[in-house]
């Protein structure tokens, strides 16, 4: 704990900003307010947080945080840096900020648009940071902020200090009190927490770190192109819409690499790209967003494009009206498959663990199934339908795996049979035709089922609040084969992809990927 002295608080009611409204400013603007107070002589004491549901050992920390010095300004995180868990936060930043503003020993309130207080840092020059007593231990802050933070004070002339009071939390009250879950999912996370999962999956996350992973699968482009509806063409039975913008994202196996190289930093992707000599073949776009840690081996299809995937969309709700393919899914020629090969069959040989994104648009072959199952140490299948192969491309192609997952349509598909109990699915009909110890079949709202020793698992999903799903169900994928290799069971397996899956459909197509602490604060908030 460190040892400061408070000061006693001097400001009143006719300090600067006493109207809740005027005490509200702008993070662009509270630097020169900031100057203006110490040109006076006021000490000046920052406090960062969320926020989100303020109670009492806020208010407790808030006044002790007062008497370091003569003006108390609360600097709270924009809600789009939150990343606290599903469905947070509950209240907006308008909202955080008013009620804040509220308290008559606060003095400013300002909104930080970063996931850390480094910009209320930086504009407003505190002579003391106050953070609770929770964070004298710089190793007990999983975001690792707090030792940034302290650097950034004391080279601005500052000090970072600690108060020590009673402490509650905001997650945890929340998630008791207002979170307005159905009871499979308290009930299911009550279980977790009793278990322990929490400190099982940060032990989870230290293993994976470890691993050398292999991911396989095809570039697919998605290109978002945003189109306001007009309505019906006057002499076409046609939509007509108005075109407002797009967005490209690398996505299929790249955003699979990307996610997976939240948890884990030593990343091989071979994927397939398209013909270089034909124009644009994506790769300048691939190497650009794919994160530095990542080794990129490229497979070029001679004569054909990278696979896009161009989907017309209403944004405001982001909204999908239709789309359009543009791809060659023919088989690999000879020469290309077996060049292919070799660079697999080196690249896998000492991997931990091979996911495989197989979106069934020409580049995995039953030959290469087959050098996959014989020289995979762990075997981790995604095998997807889509509007381009729906009803060629199944799990069954795969005699035998380590992991698989697979979507609710995946799997019937798979069985021939739209009609099958998803329980019964995976505890009895998948295994009766792929040799795989591990099977995970997600059901978008309804969560996943996970095979364990005593059956099949329903895991509830986690939120409910959809932006997109494009992507979601790799996401998931990908987190949750790792833990499988690296030692967890299915059913925890299941529990870090559906977190996974949660904060991915909050994402807009492939605009961000995944991060460590952002799991792990997901992971946090869900079981406290």
């Amino acid at each position: 704990m460190v040892d400061a002295s408070p000061m006693p608080h001097r400001h009143g009611s006719d300090h600067p900003g006493a109207g809740t409204n005027s005490k509200i400013v702008p993070i662009q603007s509270i630097g020169d307010v900031m100057d203006d107070l110490r040109r006076q002589g006021r000490r000046v004491v920052l406090c960062h947080g969320v926020f989100d549901l303020v109670h009492v050992g806020h208010i407790r920390h808030l006044k002790a945080a007062q008497r370091f010095g003569d003006v108390l300004v609360v600097s709270i995180t924009a809600d789009e840096h939150v990343n606290k868990g599903p469905d947070r936060p509950a209240f907006t930043s308008t909202l955080r900020a008013e009620f804040l503003a509220s308290l008559e020993f606060v003095s400013y309130v300002t909104v930080v648009d970063a996931p850390s207080a480094a910009p209320a840092i930086n504009a407003i020059k505190p002579a003391f940071y106050v953070k609770g007593g929770e964070y004298v231990d710089a190793k007990d802050d999983i975001t690792g902020k707090i030792t940034a933070e302290r650097e950034l004070v004391e080279h601005a002339g500052g000090q970072l200090v600690f108060t020590d009071d009673i402490t509650f939390s905001s997650s945890n009250l929340l998630n008791k009190h207002f979170a307005g879950r159905d009871e499979a999912l308290d009930g299911y996370l009550s279980e977790q927490r009793e278990a322990g999962l929490e400190k099982r999956v940060a032990s989870l996350f230290e293993r994976i770190g470890q691993m050398r992973i292999v991911v396989v699968g095809e570039t697919i482009i998605d290109r978002y192109t945003y189109v306001a509806p007009m309505g019906k063409a006057a002499k076409e039975n046609i939509i007509a819409t108005l075109y407002k913008s797009e967005e490209e994202f690398a996505g299929g196996a790249v955003a699979s690499a990307n996610h997976l190289s939240a948890v884990c930093p030593n990343v091989e992707l071979i994927t397939m790209l398209g013909d270089p000599s034909l124009g644009e073949n994506y790769e300048d776009l691939v190497r650009d967003n794919l994160d530095p840690s990542i080794t990129l081996t490229p497979i070029y299809r001679p004569g054909g494009p990278t696979v896009q995937k161009t989907r017309f969309v209403e944004p405001t709700y982001v909204r999908k009206l239709f789309e359009v393919y543009h791809m060659d899914d023919h088989p690999l020629e000879a020469e290309v498959q077996a060049e292919f090969h070799e660079r697999l069959r080196a690249s896998i040989r000492d991997a931990d663990l091979v996911i495989v994104n197989d979106f069934g648009h020409g580049f995995i072959s039953g030959a290469t199934v087959s050098l996959l199952r014989e020289e995979a140490k762990f075997l981790a299948i995604n095998v997807q339908s889509n509007a381009g192969n729906i009803g060629y491309n199944l799990i069954t192609k795969y005699p035998s795996a380590d992991f698989v997952c697979i979507d609710a349509m995946e799997a019937w598909l798979a069985i021939q049979n739209k009609h099958a109990d998803l329980a019964d699915v995976v505890e009895r009909r998948l295994p009766a035709i792929i040799d795989c110890p591990n099977i995970i079949v997600t059901h978008g709202r309804s969560g996943c089922f996970a095979s364990t020793e005593n059956g099949a698992l329903r895991v509830p999903a986690f939120s409910k609040v959809v932006v997109d799903t494009v992507g979601a169900g790799d996401a998931f994928f990908v987190i949750a084969a790792p833990a499988l290799a690296a030692g967890a069971d299915c059913a925890t397996a299941a529990f870090v992809g559906n977190v996974a899956g949660a904060i991915s459909i909050g994402i807009v197509g492939h605009r961000r990927y995944l991060n460590k602490i952002e799991i792990l604060r997901y992971v946090t908030t869900l079981l406290k």
